[in-house]
């Protein structure tokens, strides 16, 4: 009877991660990449579809304004949970401090972000626009990490956000091999 148990459940095992291989495939097989910047955009299949859609209303604030109070903060720790300078922030909590600082409501969680402003494409970022990206299980595709892009020139962007990695803290970072894998979508959360 053990054996049998045994059997079954590594036989059910199996099927799980074969389930698992095939949707991993077909995300992969959604991924579009631009000509002129080589990052993919992923598709998020599930992602976005529990998540609510959301509108940020940014007022008559002015994009360069919040990117130039966001970079008074580079040097600031990481912490996470926390959306207090004095303690350092985690990447939303970075967002969140930016946002409010403009009195500007956001939510408060990177994932809460995938649905809220309007998609853009990579390539046509500007300062302002907030970038998005998987956390780092990258095999879900859920977002959980994100920052507010500062420069774009040619296609060559620049954003800052509150980094747990080697940087540890609020840092300008561009779009390394490590992010391009990552990389969900930029969205703009700021009315022309």
């Amino acid at each position: 009877m053990k054996y049998f148990i045994r059997v079954t459940v590594i036989i059910s095992l199996l099927f799980v991660l074969q389930a698992c291989g095939a949707s991993r495939k077909s995300i992969l097989s959604d991924k579009v990449v631009t000509t002129e910047t080589n990052v993919a955009t992923k598709k998020m299949p599930t992602a976005g579809k529990s998540i609510p859609s959301r509108v940020i209303y940014t007022k008559n604030a002015d994009p360069g304004s919040l990117v130039d109070f966001a970079e008074t903060l580079i040097g600031t720790r990481y912490k996470y949970g926390s959306v207090v300078k004095e303690q350092g922030f985690d990447c939303s909590g970075f967002i969140t401090y930016v946002f409010n600082h403009f009195n500007i409501q956001v939510p408060r969680i990177s994932k809460d972000f995938t649905n809220a402003g309007i998609s853009v494409p990579f390539e046509k970022s500007k300062p302002g626009d907030l970038i998005l990206f998987t956390g780092t299980d990258t095999t879900g595709w859920v977002v959980g990490h994100m920052g507010i892009i500062t420069q774009n020139e040619d296609g060559k962007i620049k954003f800052i956000h509150s980094s747990s990695g080697k940087s540890v803290g609020v840092v300008i970072s561009g779009m390394s091999k490590y992010y391009e894998t990552r990389f969900v979508k930029v969205i703009r959360v700021f009315q022309p």
